[in-house]
């Protein structure tokens, strides 16, 4: 079906049916509703290069994520995905492993005006190379920090969150608590990492553990979990900056004849659903993963359309879940 078709059924002409799929504020209503009758029945689907080529834009977004396999980065790409298409966007996925040689080779788009903005979840550490890349692209990052710049980031307090869960394991009467974390090359490793520290210094804990994941997987979960167990000290409690890792780390306690939480207490951090799946089911940090994606887009959709828009650093609610493995 094509726009002249759609004019015809409709009974206007091809610059009606254009100014409609355009939003143009100068179509008379009663046009307007002929021509948006007529798409519904023919089920039309507007050629979105013929529409980038007549407006200079082309409604994608470029989405870079740092593992997709991360169920909260799934839970993220989501909402972002919902609000972009209530928006009219669509979104193109990288999943970038923070590795900015793949970052680079996805930025490419930007010569050819493929997208028109851009949310990133890659680590801290890359911003400054980012910045470089993407230019004046309308540009947000998503569960990440920009402490400075004109970069709209969307997240929560990562050191007020793990402040509380530390406080939480200490209100269980644990006192030899260890810290699974993450690469400190990302903001919220280091800000987690943070409030464990501070919460163990206002209890007056001397004794910390901390082992850094590789990646935010099971396996990595495990590995570190074994590490810890092979210390001179076991913990009695366990702190993972990810459900993903929590699970992990669950998994070799249980190897190791151990159990939770009688032994060894397992917190985690994100509010998966895999937090409920495991057994028992797993204490951690609810993030609002889909509010961070859906707010992540409304903030680069509102570059795009203003560019003088303001930078914008929305700091979300959280909240502790407490369940059987603690």
């Amino acid at each position: 079906m094509s726009i002249q078709k759609i004019a015809r059924l409709a009974g206007v002409s091809v610059a009606t049916v254009s100014r409609v799929l355009n939003n143009s504020d100068t179509v008379k209503d009663k046009n307007r509703e002929k021509v948006l009758q007529a798409i519904k029945e023919s089920n039309y689907q507007p050629n979105l290069l013929a529409r980038q080529l007549r407006t200079a834009r082309s409604s994608m977004i470029l989405v870079m994520v740092s593992d997709i396999s991360n169920p909260f980065c799934a839970e993220v790409v989501k909402g972002i995905e919902e609000q972009a298409e209530k928006s009219g966007y669509r979104i193109l996925l990288c999943n970038s492993g923070s590795d900015i040689e793949r970052s680079r080779s996805s930025l490419q788009l930007l010569s050819g005006k493929i997208v028109d903005g851009i949310i990133t979840m890659d680590a801290f550490s890359k911003l400054p190379e980012l910045t470089r890349l993407i230019g004046k692209t309308p540009w947000v990052q998503c569960a990440e920090y920009a402490n400075a710049g004109d970069v709209s980031c969307v997240g929560i307090n990562d050191s007020d969150a793990s402040q509380q869960m530390v406080r939480h394991l200490i209100n269980r009467g644990r006192r030899k608590i260890a810290l699974i974390n993450h690469d400190l090359n990302y903001k919220y490793a280091q800000l987690r990492q943070q409030g464990y520290l501070r919460e163990l210094e206002r209890s007056q804990l001397s004794w910390q553990a901390i082992g850094y994941a590789s990646e935010l997987s099971f396996s990595a979960g495990k590995k570190n979990m074994l590490q810890l167990l092979a210390g001179e000290e076991r913990p009695d409690a366990v702190f993972a900056v990810s459900d993903t890792l929590a699970a992990g780390a669950m998994a070799a306690i249980r190897d190791a004849g151990l159990r939770v939480p009688e032994d060894i207490a397992v917190a985690g951090f994100d509010g998966s659903g895999l937090a409920e799946m495991v057994s028992p089911p797993l204490t951690t940090i609810a993030q609002p993963s889909r509010d961070i994606g859906r707010t992540a887009c409304e903030l680069v959709v509102q570059r795009i359309e203003n560019p003088e828009a303001v930078t914008e650093r929305i700091i979300m609610d959280w909240h502790l879940i407490e369940r059987a493995s603690t």
